[in-house]
């Protein structure tokens, strides 16, 4: 890529380096634990399903029991699998068994792991090819169809029911939209369980539930061959049950999921020993499935000043690389993030707005970028709202960002109707396409205000990167020094979840998944 920012590329080399180590520190106290929630994920892939007559999902009830009886470190796949080469039984029926009190996990003679692993590799495999099937019908849609090469025009539904949500997923694909995100209801991120079923009584958003991912991608699927497009399905994979998402992500054929390793910590206070372990094996399932994770380098920009606080979003994608890296994901389905949020009242912000784009590109050349809409500073006034939005869509089109989030003219008083998101959509296509080659007939000024602003704000991640590899990713964390938000290592939600794995731990998926991409 031709850089037009003069960008000092031993600081990018060096900023990397350390987000490679404090990664590396953080990958040995990922690899030594696992949670309640990685091992719920691994009951998800092996088959187990439904809710018990209380509504506790049977994931939740093997895994609690496994729990109380102090065998959890020993892994979801080990003693099911032990179960299974004792009862000749698949894992549903296990988990069936445990629920009516039938069986006893901790009490079942223990078979030799090749006994195990004989009893419930076919169920693995079979897993593994169910997802395999899934990327292979992606790419089939693709193939058919073509794929867009400029930014993918990505919209949310938030209705709480999953029925209206795909009436609005449907109208929005047929504006123009490329990726429908359904919002997650509020607080679900804080339930460490995943609800059951098709839903219709969320607020702020609807339930991530299997059978709502199911429903929303048949009718994307169905709404994409009247379009002659394929439409992609986005939802969020992070709180109490990211990896157990990200695996139904995987047999229901997502396509992106918001996926930031350290959302939770700052945003949702959940224990960050809990979050590091589990946004590990989610990134795993997320990589396998050939999925798009999005970060949320966004919501710094919210709680601090967009302007002073720029280097922290560049730091933060230089360790959400380094993470999804050790987690076997390609730069292709990297989705680091960034905003539009400076104030808008300050001089040449559309400059430092240019610049952060601009650095963002061409220091992940081959990451497709999420590019978030502004929201800090909409007000009622809807004709100053969409002329932000307006210089928000000139910077995606100028810089190449790929995942651009639609803004809306009248988020900032109400839902926006389908009226105000179609408008929407008609001013981001007016300028992609009006403008679409604008970027490549540009050059900056040398030693101008957009090349010295990247190049300060590269400085200035390079410096904390530096300072967040001698203190580690706890440390810096518990100072507050993201987000201006402090949480304690032992503090926050989750915490009891997290196990130190045993000696006869394994987890098949990891082994087999880790740095394949589905049917490639």
């Amino acid at each position: 890529m031709e850089s037009k920012l003069n960008l000092n590329l031993e600081l990018v080399a060096k900023a990397r380096a350390s987000a490679s180590k404090v990664a590396d520190d953080v990958q040995q106290f990922i690899d030594v634990h696992t949670t309640v929630t990685v091992e719920r994920a691994v009951c998800r892939l092996l088959g187990i399903d439904g809710v018990n007559d209380v509504e506790v999902p049977l994931p939740n009830i093997v895994v609690d029991h496994m729990l109380e009886k102090g065998i959890l470190p020993g892994g979801a796949a080990f003693y099911i699998g032990n179960a299974m080469a004792e009862y000749h039984c698949d894992p549903q029926t296990v988990a069936e068994k445990v629920n009516a009190g039938e069986i006893d996990l901790s009490r079942v003679p223990v078979h030799t792991a090749e006994e195990i692993r004989a009893a419930i590799m076919p169920v693995v495999n079979a897993t593994l090819e169910r997802i395999n099937q899934n990327v292979a019908t992606r790419n089939e849609f693709l193939k058919e169809f073509g794929d867009k090469e400029g930014p993918y025009l990505y919209i949310i539904v938030a209705t709480g029911n999953i029925y209206e949500d795909i009436i609005q997923a449907k109208a929005g694909a047929k504006q123009g939209a490329d990726i429908i995100a359904v919002i997650r209801t509020t607080g679900q991120s804080l339930l460490d369980y995943v609800p059951y079923g098709a839903t219709t009584e969320g607020f702020g958003g609807t339930y991530a539930t299997q059978e709502n991912f199911r429903l929303m991608r048949a009718a994307l699927d169905e709404v994409g061959r009247e379009q002659k497009r394929y439409i992609r399905l986005c939802n969020y994979c992070s709180g109490l049950c990211m990896p157990e998402i990200a695996a139904m992500g995987a047999l229901e054929r997502l396509d992106v999921m918001l996926n930031d390793a350290l959302y939770g910590i700052l945003f949702r206070d959940i224990n960050m020993q809990r979050t590091i372990v589990d946004q590990y094996f989610s990134r795993v399932i997320n990589g396998y499935a050939g999925v798009i994770i999005n970060t949320g380098e966004d919501n710094y920009l919210t709680t601090d000043d967009a302007i002073t606080a720029a280097h922290t979003v560049l730091a933060s994608q230089f360790l959400n690389e380094a993470f999804a890296v050790r987690a076997g994901m390609r730069e292709e389905q990297m989705g680091l993030g960034h905003a539009f949020e400076m104030d808008p009242s300050v001089e040449d912000t559309f400059l430092y707005e240019l610049a952060q784009a601009q650095m963002a590109r061409e220091i992940f050349p081959k990451a497709p970028l999420k590019y978030m809409p502004p929201t800090k500073f909409m007000t009622g006034n809807i004709f100053r709202g969409h002329i932000q939005d307006a210089l928000f869509n000139m910077v995606t089109i100028l810089t190449g960002q790929r995942l651009h989030l639609l803004g809306m003219l009248t988020e900032a008083i109400h839902t926006p109707f389908m009226s105000d998101r179609a408008l929407s959509i008609e001013n981001a296509q007016y300028i992609f396409r009006t403008m679409k080659d604008l970027g490549s007939e540009l050059t900056y000024k040398e030693g101008g205000i957009i090349q010295t602003r990247a190049n300060e704000v590269l400085t200035k991640a390079t410096d904390l990167l530096a300072e967040i590899e001698k203190l580690g990713l706890f440390t810096t964390i518990e100072k507050g020094i993201f987000a201006d938000v402090k949480r304690p290592k032992d503090g926050g939600k989750g915490l009891s979840g997290v196990v130190i794995k045993s000696a006869e731990y394994f987890n098949p998926f990891i082994e087999l998944m880790k740095g394949k991409v589905a049917a490639e």
